[in-house]
This record gives C-alpha cells, sequence and structure tokens, in this order.
C-alpha cells in the first residue's frame, strides 16, 4: 500500500517553481508519483517519507505549511 501525502505550498507561484518542486521531490527514495498544482498551491505525493520529502521542498527553497 502506497501512502499518499499532500502539502501546502503557498509561495508557489510559476511553472519554474513546480520544476524545482518535482525535480527535488522525485529524487526522494520511495518516491513514485508527485502532482503539483499551483493554482490550489499543493504538493501531492505518492510513496516516500514525509521528513524527506519536506527536506526535499525545503531543498527546493519552498516552505511547506
Amino acid at each position: 500500500m502506497t501512502i499518499t501525502h499532500t502539502y501546502s505550498v503557498p509561495a508557489m507561484t510559476c511553472g519554474h517553481c513546480k520544476s524545482s518542486i518535482e525535480s527535488e521531490v522525485t529524487q526522494v527514495e520511495g518516491v513514485f508519483a508527485v502532482l503539483v498544482d499551483l493554482d490550489a498551491k499543493t504538493v501531492t505525493v505518492e510513496g516516500g517519507e514525509d521528513q524527506l520529502i519536506r527536506a526535499a521542498i525545503d531543498e527546493a527553497g519552498f516552505d511547506v505549511c
């Protein structure tokens, strides 16, 4: 069973933001899929460990709420 995590990332505003987050989060071990919704300002991730995903979003330059 794969766990799905959803994060609020209010500072995302453009395609570059989306690309940066996708690039970092897809490198996290155990992540199967990443969906960034700029309109809703959310990042939904299938698989992976919560703490590592949060760290990857931070590494991309964004705060998770």
